[in-house]
């Protein structure tokens, strides 16, 4: 799996990122599945922001219209309730039954059984490759630690 991954490191922040995914500025992935079809999931960075996830649930039916930006459910958290928003115009696809039985895999598997739903459509014009996903890493995390007072860390 190495060689289909690119690693990143920032801070304490370490994940392997797909290389064949694209990336929102929302910290979605979406991976092609089949013509026209995506599998879409939280980023390593959205699970870490967002904690453990206790529950979920989705507002759109299988088949129902997207666009880019509409709520198409939301996950609990310990500490809040997120809109998952849909970074692709088309359709909804249905979610990942597999989080019904534990919706701790988006945290713990977030680029493999922790997919949140499909949709079939186009991705948002604002997605981009895995280095264009890297180089919002380092400004959002380095917009982080200047908060903290840590900015001499960011270049580790």
């Amino acid at each position: 799996m190495a060689d289909q991954t690119v690693f990143y490191k920032r801070s304490t922040f370490v994940t392997h990122l797909p290389k064949e995914a694209l990336f929102s500025p929302s910290h979605y992935w979406l991976l092609p599945e089949a013509a026209g079809v995506w599998r879409v999931g939280f980023t390593k960075f959205a699970t870490r922001m967002l904690g453990d996830l206790v529950d979920h649930q989705f507002e759109k039916q299988s088949g129902e219209p997207l666009a880019s930006g509409d709520i198409v459910g939301s996950v609990e958290g310990f500490k809040a309730i997120s809109d998952l928003y849909s970074p692709i115009t088309g359709s909804f696809q249905g979610g990942n039954p597999e989080l019904q039985k534990d919706p701790e895999i988006i945290s713990s598997d977030p680029y493999g059984a922790g997919w949140l739903f499909r949709a079939a459509g186009t991705p948002d014009a604002r997605c981009g490759d895995v280095e264009s996903y890297r180089s919002l890493l380092d400004a959002t995390i380095d917009r982080m630690l200047e908060k903290e007072g840590h900015s001499d860390e960011a270049q580790e």
